[in-house]
């Protein structure tokens, strides 16, 4: 079924970051959820072939030989499904020298044995001479979607013979996927009717000399194939099985470890069908769950109520719920308009047993100074860093707050503070594989409820009525609902504070919380907020120049392949278009086999220009590079605000080595290197009177590097200020280091930073599209000459293995279970992980620290200097002209001290009026 379901789905759609394919798995997940709704099993099981040989393949040396070699984007994905199983509590067998279907056959003997009826789901026909009037087999027909029950009569009708028989008809026409040739000349028509006439297969044997012709010639030649063939197509039904029927009762899901391996595996929309249906299959059945417990909440109605309650909790660790924008108030946007940071329009204070819900004035309303009152309370107690707080992403929180102003009842803008857990963050450090930390995610898998408010639930403590002077009586109804659901987001907010707490410390991971993540946090909004600015002019004009680029490049490829296209004109981002051209039109070498014929991807269409240096393959790949251009410059355009800027949104949760990504839009990924993306860069501008200030780590993770291996020879490349790569090169080729050509400092520079990456000798080779051996020759001189590399390197994924996760400089971790994995992809993708996550996790903190040092020292010195942008080992700020000097002296020196390594952090700056003249 898992091979059904590799085929069924395309594999190039279904891959990981971490580059797993996972379509059999989503399409066997997936299949099985069918069948549980459809069939409405009580118990379910899975079984699975083993790699070692079977009695089957001692009996017969030739049995299932030939096959073809399993696809290697298969690999794993087996391992995987076991793995979704167990999360699943379904149990799965294996019986070391028997087969998945001798597995099931027991069962399903087991199953008739006390009276229970049995649906068997297989790929493989031999399954069909369990089919009784209890048992039922589901065979699949199209792709893993449609599997009708196969019974007895279906057999009859389909065969000609009863289900018993099925294996004597197999035995007498021969299987080939299982390499068991039959009887020459003999098809299923021909054997039903000797079964028919005769009995069992051993029975025609015994009669073949009643069968004239060639056919009956052709059976008495072949008799100890048949019987050979009956033997091994016989299901085994008597195994001692190491799981018997009632452990196999249908479970509640484990959900932690759900969501914890569907994050890993990137699945979304599959894992609430999966809750879903499991939780409808055992409804009826089900114990009722336990009554959550309820929380009593208020209405503040004044700043006395508001003021009383605070005082009585202010020794509790509070949970806090800023409500942004409102469902009545202004339309929620999946992704931010450019500079929309929300209004506030409530705030939900929880304890471990009450809540309050604070109501903000709507902009355009007036509430009365009553209304203002609380709304300077509320707004105190936000600001007041002795109160400790937990919230759910404090970013997006602080930020509406500290652009709060006239829009909202506080009045003012406010900084929030006295926060010493932001949920978000928690839960990433604990997990930073996870897909998502929204707030919903984390209470359904930590705390096993839900956000919404179920029917009657809370207690509104006399304080639900309110008196609205006379205004509609549904908007107190609409306000007590908001207030209900707010407040138990806030009481959710807390209760997952105290289910992480233990967890962080447990991990060591409390300090980078409160130390790093969450002044991070407060840095970032500041950055969010003043945005960068942006020349719209040359941003119009650079958009018009890539769109004649496309065009051009269009119009070389047409003219390049007229003669072979009678004129027509392909359309270039047409993949089936391009197929038909490529490698019927042209009859180019087919590149790499995908569902939908052959790839066009980038990476082909590389390899081919360089096998044919085809002119519409160079236009084709430059039409391609000025589409995703032109792409990034309208992403841009679309992202100007009103003040004239681009303001990113940074992630702290996204990248789980701990680095920031940015979004909405992406300033990350503008090319460095390339004449457009120099362009791209002159169109983000500092401000009139001010100047871009940038500065970067010169080579931070081979500083990084040398300082965890310890290694003597970087140690002193970097402390004498040496050519790193030039100084490498020439240790490893043996020359002087005035003798390293740029092509050796290429292959060195190459090698050293794969070498954190856990690059091999075979992807050296490719990178540097070189052979093999000469890059498994480069890497036996570089290690050596840096024995102590190649010992940490070893030592860290030795260690990774014994710990299970990896430390950063900080503390950081990244939890690596596959490092044990008995399947090898998996424990070489976790092996390339351990090695890359302490380096480049360490640079990671490294220019946090940096960002908090820069902050504080900006705000000590009481500078208008503001830091715009983060792009990796890069810093961006807006200076004012008279601060320029003092500002590129407290950045390189702030800087500079981010980390004490054994070797000198090098710091970069530049300035100039746009980010490419500040480039250095």
């Amino acid at each position: 079924m898992a091979f059904r379901a590799f085929y069924a789905l395309p594999v190039e759609n279904f891959v990981t970051d971490t580059g797993q394919h996972t379509n059999a798995v989503y399409g066997f997940t997936n299949m099985l959820l069918t069948m549980i709704r459809q069939q409405r099993p009580t118990h379910v099981a899975v079984a699975f072939d083993l790699d070692t040989p079977t009695f089957r393949s001692e009996d017969y040396t030739e049995y299932k030989a030939g096959r073809s070699k399993t696809p290697e984007e298969f690999h794993g994905q087996v391992d995987l499904i076991v793995k979704v199983m167990q999360a699943m509590n379904i149990p799965t067998v294996t019986m070391d020298g028997f087969e998945a279907d001798d597995i099931v056959a027991t069962f399903a003997a087991r199953a008739e044995a006390v009276g229970w009826e049995t649906r068997v789901v297989s790929g493989d026909r031999d399954a069909f001479q369990l089919i009784t009037d209890q048992t039922l087999v589901l065979y699949p027909k199209k792709g893993v979607s449609d599997i009708p029950p196969m019974d007895a009569d279906a057999i009859r009708e389909k065969y000609g013979v009863d289900p018993a028989n099925y294996p004597d008809l197999a035995a007498l026409v021969g299987e080939t996927a299982d390499n068991l040739p039959g009887v020459p000349g003999v098809g299923p028509k021909t054997a039903a009717k000797w079964i028919g006439l005769y009995g069992t297969s051993e029975q025609v044997l015994e009669n073949a000399e009643q069968i004239k012709g060639k056919a009956g010639e052709n059976l008495r030649a072949h008799a100890e194939d048949v019987r050979r063939n009956r033997r091994l197509n016989a299901l085994i039904r008597d195994l001692e099985l190491p799981v018997d029927l009632e452990a196999t009762a249908l479970e509640q899901p484990d959900r932690e470890a759900v969501e914890e391996l569907f994050d890993a595996l990137q699945f979304n929309t599959v894992r609430q069908r999966l809750f879903d249906t499991i939780a409808e299959r055992l409804g009826e059945d089900a114990p009722a769950p336990e009554a959550e417990e309820t929380l009593e909440f208020e209405i503040a109605e004044s700043a006395d109520q508001l003021e009383r309650f605070l005082q009585e909790e202010s020794s509790a660790l509070m949970g806090v719920h800023v409500v942004l924008d409102g469902p009545a108030l202004l339309p929620k946007r999946k992704v931010p308009a450019p500079g929309d940071h929300g209004v506030p329009v409530g705030v939900a204070l929880a304890t471990e047993e009450r809540g309050l819900y604070v109501s903000l004035a709507v902009p355009g309303e007036d509430t009365g100074a009553a209304g203002t009152e609380v709304g300077a309370v509320v707004g105190r107690y936000l600001a007041d860093a002795g109160q400790d707080k937990a919230v759910h992403d404090l970013k997006a929180a602080a930020k509406a707050l500290a652009s709060a102003g006239h829009r909202s009842g506080l009045g003012q803008d406010i900084t929030l503070a006295g926060v010493v857990d932001d949920v978000a963050l928690s839960a990433y450090l604990i997990q930073p594989d996870r897909r998502s930390y929204g707030l919903d995610a984390l209470v359904q898998t930590h705390l096993q409820s839900t956000l919404e408010v179920e029917p009657d639930q809370g207690q509104s403590s006399g304080q639900g009525e309110l008196d609205l002077d006379g205004t509609d009586p549904d908007a107190a109804e609409q306000l007590r609902a908001q207030a209900e659901q707010s407040v138990r987001s806030a009481w959710m907010v807390r209760r997952l504070s105290e289910t992480f707490t233990p967890q962080l410390v447990e991990r060591g991971g409390q300090q980078l919380l409160q130390g790093l993540e969450i002044p991070v946090a407060h840095v970032l909004v500041q950055m969010e907020l003043a945005g960068i600015e942006v020349d719209r002019q040359q941003l119009d004009t650079l958009y018009g120049e890539f769109t004649e680029a496309i065009e051009a490049a269009q119009e070389s490829a047409w003219a390049s392949v007229a003669e072979e296209t009678g004129g027509a004109k392909v359309n270039l981002g047409s993949p089936k278009q391009l197929q038909t051209l490529l490698f019927e039109q042209l009859d180019m070498p087919k590149t790499r086999k995908t569902k939908t014929g052959y790839s066009t991807d980038v990476e082909s269409l590389q390899d081919l220009l360089a096998q044919t240096q085809h002119p519409f393959l160079e236009n084709l790949m430059r039409h391609r590079d000025a589409t995703k251009l032109r792409q990034t410059v309208e992403g841009l355009r679309e992202s100007v605000a009103p003040d004239g800027r681009i303001h990113t949104t940074y992630s702290q949760t996204t990248a789980a080595t701990g680095r920031l990504s940015s979004l909405h839009p992406n300033l990350q990924n503008i090319p460095v290197r390339t004449e457009a993306g120099r362009r791209i860069r002159e169109v983000f501008v500092a401000g009139e009177g001010h100047r871009l200030l940038t500065a970067d780590y010169s080579q931070i993770e081979m500083r990084i590097m040398a300082h965890l291996s310890g290694d003597d020879g970087l140690i002193q490349a970097f402390r004498e200020g040496e050519d790193l790569h030039r100084f490498v090169g020439a240790q490893v080729f043996g020359v002087e280091p005035e003798d390293v050509t740029g092509e050796m400092r290429a292959k060195v520079k190459a090698m050293s930073y794969g070498l954190a990456y856990g690059l091999s000798s075979f992807g050296l080779s490719k990178q540097l599209q070189i052979p093999v051996d000469e890059a498994r020759q480069l890497m036996k001189g570089y290690f050596d000459r840096f024995g102590a590399v190649r010992d940490y390197l070893q030592d860290v994924v030795k260690q990774a293995r014994q710990d299970g996760f990896t430390s950063t400089i900080e503390g950081r971790r990244r939890y690596l279970p596959d490092l044990n994995s008995d399947n090898r992809q998996l424990r070489d993708m976790a092996e390339r992980a351990a090695l890359n996550a302490p380096i480049q996790g360490s640079a990671a903190d490294i220019i946090k620290r940096a960002m908090l040092d820069v902050a504080r020292g900006l705000e000590q010195e009481q500078m208008a200097t503001r830091m715009l942008l983060q792009v990796h080992d890069e810093l961006v700020l807006e200076v004012p002209v008279e601060e320029l000097e003092a500002a590129t002296t407290l950045l390189t020196e702030r800087m500079g001290r981010a980390a004490d390594l054994t070797v000198p952090l090098d710091v970069s700056v530049g300035t100039g009026q746009s980010w490419h003249d500040a480039a250095h």
